[in-house]
């Protein structure tokens, strides 16, 4: 009995020891991003210059960082798994994603979840993958390590490098990364995302102003705070922005329910995950100002269980994506791209503007 305790003791002293080892190592390693930081592109090989009253096509996508199409569900979500079983699944997603942006033809695309070197996507470069024209990726997830938060060490995330990725064919003059507000303490900070707006300066022939444009992808796991304080800080930056004469286009995955949108997707499952709500108010106070959506179809569903549509009672949908422009941005045409869920738990939103 004596020995069995002795060895239970030492176990548990291993165990613990391993623990304090990669806690101190992650925080060690943690990224830790300054608050703006000039980016080198990617791909610069976008030659015509963005020219005022000129018509302009965007697409925002969450893409999931192809491994969260309609055969999977994920543990934050109350589903099981925290990656696709297979490579060769990673390469079928991003493939599909793939032919959905180029069959396009958009002038600009904006990408969340891009993955660069992660175990979770087998290392697959997707950001170079997915790159065209003038394109600039960044980091809003580095972590050497992430642990499963169920299963820990067993069935870990395992590395992460991901992020935003933002493709021009109109030149670009330069690209910052803006860190926002991480609402997370240490130790949960350390493995957590770093989210960021990832703000582009398009100049505009014949004019001294700029078309600032920003991708985004806000907090989700949070209890509501990370979410309002970063959308405090986006509204303040487009506002200035505004201020300065510029055209200003955000779009992205906001984790958060565009206006009216509940009401056409309810809440059917509050146990779970649920979204913040975007309020009017939000926005900047000239006149002018408007989020932009298409609540006629859902742009993301709940990853609790593998896609299947016909199981209404489980199957959650909410319209989390889309935009924010300012008022010298002319709305042409909003609409969500319903692509079935087959490659990403998001559905791709393409917005047609004019700059007046």
């Amino acid at each position: 009995m004596k020995n069995f305790s002795k060895t239970l003791l030492i176990v548990v002293l291993v165990i613990l020891l391993g623990l304090a080892g990669l806690l101190g190592w992650l925080t060690m390693t943690e990224y830790s991003p300054n608050p703006i930081e000039e980016l080198d592109p990617l791909t610069n090989q976008a030659n015509t210059v963005l020219s005022l009253g000129a018509t302009v096509d965007l697409l925002s996508w969450n893409i999931g960082y192809a491994g969260l199409g309609a055969e999977e569900d994920f543990l934050l979500d109350g589903g099981q798994t925290v990656r696709p079983g297979e490579q060769t699944v990673v390469r079928r997603y991003l493939k599909g994603i793939e032919e959905t942006v180029q069959a396009g033809n958009y002038d600009i695309v904006l990408l969340q979840e891009v993955d660069t070197d992660s175990d979770r996507t087998y290392n697959i470069d997707e950001a170079q993958r997915l790159a065209s024209g003038t394109s600039y990726h960044a980091l809003n997830y580095s972590c050497p390590f992430v642990p499963n938060p169920q299963t820990l060490l067993y069935d870990p995330i395992g590395k992460v490098n991901s992020g935003l990725l933002t493709n021009s064919r109109f030149q670009i003059q330069r690209a910052e990364r803006i860190s926002l507000p991480c609402p997370f303490s240490w130790p949960l900070r350390i493995a957590n995302l770093k989210r960021c707006l990832l703000v582009s300066y398009l100049p505009i022939e014949g004019s001294d102003h700029e078309l600032v444009l920003v991708n985004l992808h806000l907090e989700a796991y949070d209890s509501g705070e990370g979410k309002i304080a970063q959308t405090r800080q986006l509204r303040e930056f487009i506002e200035s922005e505004y201020q300065k004469g510029n055209y200003v286009i955000a779009g992205g995955d906001f984790n958060q329910l565009f206006p009216r949108s509940a009401e056409r997707y309810p809440i059917i499952l509050p146990e779970l995950w649920q979204p913040g709500v975007l309020e009017e108010n939000q926005l900047p106070e000239e006149p002018g100002w408007q989020f932009v959506c298409d609540i006629t179809k859902p742009t993301c569903r709940l990853l609790n269980q593998p896609y299947e549509p016909a199981d209404t009672a489980n199957t959650q949908y909410y319209v989390i994506d889309g935009f924010i422009i300012s008022p010298n941005v002319m709305l042409e045409l909003a609409e969500t791209l319903d692509m079935g869920f087959v490659n990403s738990d998001h559905n791709p939103v393409h917005l047609r503007v004019t700059l007046r």
